[in-house]
């Protein structure tokens, strides 16, 4: 009578596994809302920022500033569903269609630490371009060698914690 009401409930308790589904969809359904609008947002400063089409414009900087902005957000995108993805194979079912095809893919995901490992890593490519775009905006303002100079020592800095962090 215990081991029937205890496979029950085990059963039950099992069950609630799919509950991750909903986190499932919506990264998902997150990550299609991101490429769209980065893909948007990039069209728009081709078009409306890019001095081929209009003489007015002097510069590239704005241009530069809207492809990268979009850049983070496909990047978050990738966050996204690199997420999706790991939780539906780590919780619910092993993505049969995949098998052959994507045996190394960065989708594939085998424990909790490698899909969190994934996760910090694209986050640091985010702060990286977040960085960059930052840097952009402030280029306008470098008036000083040492200017020049904090801002070199700034890439430098970022690439060797990159370094490190991928020797891991």
């Amino acid at each position: 009578m215990n081991s029937s009401f205890e496979n029950k409930f085990e059963k039950a308790l099992w069950s609630l596994r799919y509950v991750v589904i909903l986190s499932v969809i919506l990264s998902i359904l997150s990550s299609i809302a991101l490429f769209v609008i980065g893909s948007w947002d990039i069209l728009q400063a081709i078009i409306f920022k890019n001095p081929l089409f209009d003489p007015s414009i002097t510069n590239n900087n704005d241009l530069l500033f809207g492809i990268i902005s979009s850049i983070d957000l496909f990047l978050i995108g990738i966050v996204l569903l690199i997420f999706g993805f790991g939780v539906y194979e780590l919780f619910i079912s092993e993505i049969d269609f995949a098998k052959g095809k994507f045996s190394d893919s960065t989708l594939k995901i085998k424990s909790l630490d490698q899909l969190k490992n994934k996760i910090i890593k694209v986050i640091i490519i985010v702060l990286i371009v977040k960085f960059f775009e930052k840097m952009l905006k402030l280029s306008a303002d470098f008036s000083t060698p040492e200017d020049l100079l904090i801002f070199g020592g700034s890439i430098l800095t970022i690439c060797v914690g990159y370094f490190l962090i991928n020797r891991s």
